[in-house]
Protein backbone atom coordinates (compact mmCIF):
# COMPACT_ATOMS: atom_id res chain seq x y z
CA UNK A 1 0.00 0.00 0.00
CA UNK A 2 2.43 2.37 0.48
CA UNK A 3 4.34 2.28 -3.42
CA UNK A 4 0.18 3.03 -4.00
CA UNK A 5 0.57 5.88 -1.71
CA UNK A 6 4.49 7.48 -2.93
CA UNK A 7 2.46 6.83 -6.79
CA UNK A 8 -0.43 8.56 -5.85
CA UNK A 9 1.65 11.52 -4.24
CA UNK A 10 3.73 11.34 -7.60
CA UNK A 11 0.93 12.07 -9.66
CA UNK A 12 -0.48 15.08 -8.25
CA UNK A 13 2.83 16.67 -7.17
CA UNK A 14 3.05 19.37 -10.30
CA UNK A 15 -0.76 20.43 -9.72
CA UNK A 16 -1.40 23.47 -7.63
CA UNK A 17 -2.46 23.27 -4.39
CA UNK A 18 -5.82 24.16 -4.34
CA UNK A 19 -8.81 22.94 -2.28
CA UNK A 20 -10.48 21.34 -5.25
CA UNK A 21 -6.84 19.34 -6.27
CA UNK A 22 -6.71 18.48 -2.96
CA UNK A 23 -10.49 16.61 -3.09
CA UNK A 24 -9.60 14.79 -5.91
CA UNK A 25 -6.25 13.31 -4.76
CA UNK A 26 -8.12 12.47 -1.76
CA UNK A 27 -11.48 10.68 -3.98
CA UNK A 28 -8.82 8.98 -6.07
CA UNK A 29 -6.83 7.81 -2.99
CA UNK A 30 -9.99 6.44 -1.79
CA UNK A 31 -10.87 4.45 -4.68
CA UNK A 32 -7.38 2.97 -4.71
CA UNK A 33 -7.29 1.74 -1.59
CA UNK A 34 -10.37 0.40 -2.23
CA UNK A 35 -9.69 -1.36 -5.39
CA UNK A 36 -6.41 -2.84 -3.40
CA UNK A 37 -8.37 -3.84 -0.59
CA UNK A 38 -10.72 -6.21 -2.98
CA UNK A 39 -7.97 -7.85 -4.86
CA UNK A 40 -6.37 -8.64 -1.88
CA UNK A 41 -9.86 -10.20 -0.64
CA UNK A 42 -9.72 -12.27 -4.35
CA UNK A 43 -6.30 -13.45 -3.14
CA UNK A 44 -4.02 -11.31 -5.56
CA UNK A 45 -0.65 -11.17 -4.59
CA UNK A 46 0.91 -7.58 -2.91
CA UNK A 47 3.12 -7.32 -6.68
CA UNK A 48 -0.51 -7.82 -8.54
CA UNK A 49 -2.78 -5.73 -6.35
CA UNK A 50 -0.17 -3.11 -6.56
CA UNK A 51 -0.15 -3.54 -10.72
CA UNK A 52 -3.75 -3.59 -11.61
CA UNK A 53 -4.30 -0.25 -9.42
CA UNK A 54 -1.84 1.57 -10.96
CA UNK A 55 -3.03 0.26 -14.02
CA UNK A 56 -6.26 0.86 -13.80
CA UNK A 57 -6.25 4.49 -11.77
CA UNK A 58 -2.52 5.24 -12.42
CA UNK A 59 -3.10 7.58 -15.57
CA UNK A 60 -4.37 10.77 -14.40
CA UNK A 61 -5.04 12.31 -17.86
CA UNK A 62 -7.53 9.58 -18.23
CA UNK A 63 -9.56 10.29 -15.03
CA UNK A 64 -8.69 14.26 -14.68
CA UNK A 65 -11.82 15.14 -15.90
CA UNK A 66 -14.26 12.43 -13.93
CA UNK A 67 -12.07 13.76 -10.77
CA UNK A 68 -13.19 17.48 -11.89
CA UNK A 69 -9.76 18.61 -12.41
CA UNK A 70 -8.89 18.56 -15.87
CA UNK A 71 -8.39 21.98 -16.40
CA UNK A 72 -5.57 22.05 -14.24
CA UNK A 73 -4.29 18.86 -15.65
CA UNK A 74 -4.10 20.17 -19.21
CA UNK A 75 -2.15 23.33 -18.26
CA UNK A 76 0.92 21.44 -16.63
CA UNK A 77 3.77 21.42 -18.78
CA UNK A 78 6.19 18.63 -17.67
CA UNK A 79 8.60 18.85 -20.39
CA UNK A 80 11.37 21.25 -18.72
CA UNK A 81 11.44 19.68 -15.24
CA UNK A 82 13.53 17.13 -14.59
CA UNK A 83 12.64 14.57 -11.57
CA UNK A 84 15.61 14.21 -8.97
CA UNK A 85 15.89 10.16 -8.00
CA UNK A 86 16.23 8.95 -4.95
CA UNK A 87 20.08 7.75 -5.46
CA UNK A 88 20.88 11.55 -7.03
CA UNK A 89 19.70 13.02 -3.82
CA UNK A 90 21.54 10.42 -1.59
CA UNK A 91 24.72 11.92 -3.64
CA UNK A 92 23.79 15.24 -3.56
CA UNK A 93 23.92 14.92 -0.07
CA UNK A 94 27.00 13.12 0.36
CA UNK A 95 29.00 15.54 -1.81
CA UNK A 96 27.38 19.02 0.21
CA UNK A 97 28.95 17.42 3.40
CA UNK A 98 32.21 16.45 1.43
CA UNK A 99 31.99 20.60 0.14
CA UNK A 100 31.21 21.98 3.54
CA UNK A 101 33.83 20.03 5.21
CA UNK A 102 35.96 21.50 3.03
CA UNK A 103 35.13 25.30 2.98
CA UNK A 104 35.14 24.82 7.28
CA UNK A 105 38.76 22.95 6.93
CA UNK A 106 39.56 26.55 4.67
CA UNK A 107 38.08 28.90 6.46
CA UNK A 108 39.79 27.31 9.60
CA UNK A 109 43.35 27.70 7.54
CA UNK A 110 42.40 31.53 6.83
CA UNK A 111 41.44 32.14 10.34
CA UNK A 112 44.57 30.69 11.64
CA UNK A 113 46.79 30.91 9.12
CA UNK A 114 48.23 34.44 10.35
CA UNK A 115 49.70 32.37 13.77
CA UNK A 116 53.21 32.23 12.35
CA UNK A 117 53.70 35.67 12.40
CA UNK A 118 52.31 35.87 15.63
CA UNK A 119 54.63 33.54 17.18
CA UNK A 120 57.28 34.40 15.40
CA UNK A 121 56.88 38.33 15.59
CA UNK A 122 56.69 38.84 11.88
CA UNK A 123 59.55 36.44 10.94
CA UNK A 124 60.77 35.08 7.29
CA UNK A 125 58.79 31.82 8.38
CA UNK A 126 55.93 33.57 10.31
CA UNK A 127 54.60 34.82 6.90
CA UNK A 128 55.70 31.78 4.94
CA UNK A 129 53.33 29.90 7.45
CA UNK A 130 50.49 32.77 6.39
CA UNK A 131 50.68 32.74 2.72
CA UNK A 132 51.00 28.70 2.63
CA UNK A 133 47.88 28.53 4.54
CA UNK A 134 45.89 30.93 2.27
CA UNK A 135 46.89 29.11 -0.81
CA UNK A 136 46.26 26.07 0.51
CA UNK A 137 42.90 27.37 2.15
CA UNK A 138 42.12 28.82 -1.66
CA UNK A 139 43.18 25.47 -3.42
CA UNK A 140 40.60 23.70 -0.98
CA UNK A 141 38.10 26.50 -1.47
CA UNK A 142 38.61 25.30 -5.35
CA UNK A 143 38.74 21.76 -4.79
CA UNK A 144 35.10 22.05 -2.82
CA UNK A 145 33.21 24.06 -5.83
CA UNK A 146 34.97 21.28 -8.38
CA UNK A 147 33.09 18.85 -6.12
CA UNK A 148 29.64 20.58 -6.41
CA UNK A 149 30.33 21.82 -10.00
CA UNK A 150 27.84 18.46 -11.14
CA UNK A 151 25.28 19.74 -9.64
CA UNK A 152 24.95 23.46 -10.98
CA UNK A 153 21.79 22.04 -12.99
CA UNK A 154 20.14 22.12 -9.74
CA UNK A 155 19.95 26.14 -10.57
CA UNK A 156 20.07 26.26 -14.07
CA UNK A 157 16.82 24.25 -14.69
CA UNK A 158 13.84 23.39 -12.92
CA UNK A 159 13.99 20.29 -11.14
CA UNK A 160 11.53 18.42 -8.53
CA UNK A 161 12.09 15.31 -6.49
CA UNK A 162 8.91 12.42 -5.41
CA UNK A 163 7.35 11.75 -2.28
CA UNK A 164 9.30 9.01 -1.36
CA UNK A 165 12.26 10.92 -1.62
CA UNK A 166 10.75 13.95 0.03
CA UNK A 167 10.22 12.10 2.88
CA UNK A 168 13.74 10.35 2.71
CA UNK A 169 15.00 13.80 2.79
CA UNK A 170 12.63 15.14 5.57
CA UNK A 171 13.47 11.84 7.93
CA UNK A 172 17.05 12.76 7.62
CA UNK A 173 16.32 16.30 9.02
CA UNK A 174 14.63 15.31 11.67
CA UNK A 175 17.35 12.33 13.02
CA UNK A 176 20.07 15.02 12.07
CA UNK A 177 17.84 18.23 14.08
CA UNK A 178 19.92 17.56 17.83
CA UNK A 179 23.17 16.85 16.30
CA UNK A 180 22.80 20.04 14.63
CA UNK A 181 21.76 21.92 17.46
CA UNK A 182 24.80 20.38 19.20
CA UNK A 183 27.11 21.24 16.47
CA UNK A 184 26.04 24.92 17.14
CA UNK A 185 26.25 25.11 20.87
CA UNK A 186 29.55 23.83 20.63
CA UNK A 187 30.59 26.59 18.25
CA UNK A 188 29.52 29.03 20.37
CA UNK A 189 31.06 27.65 23.10
CA UNK A 190 34.70 27.79 21.37
CA UNK A 191 33.82 31.18 20.31
CA UNK A 192 32.66 32.61 24.11
CA UNK A 193 35.53 30.76 25.52
CA UNK A 194 38.25 32.14 23.18
CA UNK A 195 39.62 34.91 25.32
CA UNK A 196 39.85 32.43 28.17
CA UNK A 197 43.30 31.61 27.32
CA UNK A 198 44.40 34.93 26.43
CA UNK A 199 43.45 36.59 29.70
CA UNK A 200 45.03 33.59 31.86
CA UNK A 201 48.10 34.11 30.26
CA UNK A 202 48.07 37.83 30.46
CA UNK A 203 46.69 38.07 34.35
CA UNK A 204 49.74 35.40 34.90
CA UNK A 205 51.99 37.69 33.27
CA UNK A 206 53.64 35.10 31.57
CA UNK A 207 55.50 37.67 29.19
CA UNK A 208 54.79 38.48 25.07
CA UNK A 209 55.62 35.31 23.98
CA UNK A 210 53.05 33.59 26.41
CA UNK A 211 50.31 36.54 25.44
CA UNK A 212 50.77 36.09 21.75
CA UNK A 213 50.20 31.94 22.11
CA UNK A 214 47.06 33.23 23.53
CA UNK A 215 45.93 35.74 20.62
CA UNK A 216 47.10 31.80 18.84
CA UNK A 217 44.86 29.99 20.78
CA UNK A 218 41.94 32.56 20.80
CA UNK A 219 42.32 32.31 16.75
CA UNK A 220 42.73 28.33 16.88
CA UNK A 221 38.90 28.69 19.23
CA UNK A 222 37.26 30.73 16.84
CA UNK A 223 38.14 28.97 13.94
CA UNK A 224 36.88 25.35 15.40
CA UNK A 225 33.34 27.32 16.17
CA UNK A 226 33.55 28.94 12.53
CA UNK A 227 34.08 25.60 11.05
CA UNK A 228 31.43 23.86 13.26
CA UNK A 229 29.03 26.49 12.10
CA UNK A 230 29.83 25.59 8.62
CA UNK A 231 29.64 22.38 8.42
CA UNK A 232 26.24 21.95 10.66
CA UNK A 233 25.02 24.52 8.06
CA UNK A 234 26.22 23.29 5.29
CA UNK A 235 24.23 19.66 5.74
CA UNK A 236 20.96 21.70 6.66
CA UNK A 237 21.64 23.71 3.45
CA UNK A 238 21.47 20.25 1.49
CA UNK A 239 18.07 18.89 3.26
CA UNK A 240 16.63 22.81 2.41
CA UNK A 241 17.85 22.65 -1.21
CA UNK A 242 16.52 19.29 -2.27
CA UNK A 243 12.94 19.86 -0.20
CA UNK A 244 12.80 23.50 -2.26
CA UNK A 245 13.11 22.31 -5.72
CA UNK A 246 9.50 21.57 -5.48
CA UNK A 247 7.24 24.65 -6.07
CA UNK A 248 5.46 25.49 -2.51
CA UNK A 249 2.36 26.57 -5.06
CA UNK A 250 1.90 23.01 -5.80
CA UNK A 251 1.42 19.69 -4.55
CA UNK A 252 4.61 18.88 -4.57
CA UNK A 253 5.96 21.48 -2.67
CA UNK A 254 4.02 20.13 0.66
CA UNK A 255 4.75 16.84 0.42
CA UNK A 256 6.27 17.20 4.03
CA UNK A 257 6.06 19.33 7.06
CA UNK A 258 9.57 20.51 6.81
CA UNK A 259 8.97 22.22 3.08
CA UNK A 260 7.14 24.76 4.47
CA UNK A 261 9.78 26.15 7.24
CA UNK A 262 12.71 27.01 4.76
CA UNK A 263 13.67 30.24 4.28
CA UNK A 264 12.19 32.05 1.89
CA UNK A 265 12.54 35.78 1.10
CA UNK A 266 9.59 38.08 0.09
CA UNK A 267 12.13 40.78 -1.40
CA UNK A 268 14.14 39.84 -4.58
CA UNK A 269 17.01 42.13 -3.89
CA UNK A 270 17.24 40.65 -0.47
CA UNK A 271 17.07 37.26 -1.80
CA UNK A 272 20.16 37.82 -4.02
CA UNK A 273 21.66 39.75 -1.35
CA UNK A 274 21.56 36.42 0.93
CA UNK A 275 22.55 34.49 -1.61
CA UNK A 276 26.05 35.34 -1.90
CA UNK A 277 25.97 36.67 2.27
CA UNK A 278 28.79 34.33 3.68
CA UNK A 279 31.14 34.35 0.75
CA UNK A 280 30.94 38.32 0.94
CA UNK A 281 31.55 37.79 4.89
CA UNK A 282 34.29 35.99 4.28
CA UNK A 283 35.98 38.35 1.63
CA UNK A 284 35.56 41.52 4.17
CA UNK A 285 37.04 38.93 7.17
CA UNK A 286 40.32 38.54 5.08
CA UNK A 287 40.88 42.08 3.47
CA UNK A 288 40.31 43.71 6.75
CA UNK A 289 42.68 41.25 8.83
CA UNK A 290 45.74 41.60 5.87
CA UNK A 291 45.37 45.62 6.08
CA UNK A 292 45.04 45.88 9.49
CA UNK A 293 46.68 42.63 10.97
CA UNK A 294 44.66 42.69 13.70
CA UNK A 295 43.90 39.03 13.67
CA UNK A 296 42.74 39.07 17.50
CA UNK A 297 40.17 41.90 16.91
CA UNK A 298 38.50 41.12 13.15
CA UNK A 299 37.36 37.65 14.22
CA UNK A 300 34.03 39.47 15.87
CA UNK A 301 32.91 39.86 11.87
CA UNK A 302 31.36 36.48 11.93
CA UNK A 303 29.66 37.16 15.04
CA UNK A 304 28.52 40.26 13.53
CA UNK A 305 27.32 38.43 10.50
CA UNK A 306 25.39 35.47 12.36
CA UNK A 307 23.65 38.64 14.38
CA UNK A 308 22.41 40.53 11.35
CA UNK A 309 21.25 37.11 9.37
CA UNK A 310 19.09 36.59 12.13
CA UNK A 311 17.60 40.01 11.63
CA UNK A 312 17.52 39.77 7.98
CA UNK A 313 15.48 36.50 8.33
CA UNK A 314 13.68 38.04 11.36
CA UNK A 315 12.58 40.68 8.86
CA UNK A 316 12.04 39.58 5.31
CA UNK A 317 11.60 35.58 5.56
CA UNK A 318 7.94 35.11 3.57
Amino acid sequence: METIKNYLETMFQSLPNTPQVQKAKHELGQMMEDKYTELKKEGKTENEAIGIVISEFGNLDDIAEDLGIGSFVKEQDFSQTRMLSMQEGKDFIKDKLKSGFLIGLGTFLCITSPSGVILSEESILGLLYLFVSIAVAVGIFIFSGAIMGKWDFLKQQPCSIDFATAEFVHNERENYRMTNALLYAVGVMFCILCFVPLVVMEELSWGIARSNFGVVILLAFVAIGVLLFIVAGVRSGAYDTLLKLNDVNTMGGRFVSSQSGQVRYNNKTVAAIMSVYWPTVTCIYLVWSFLSFDWHITWIVWVIASVIETFIKNMYRS
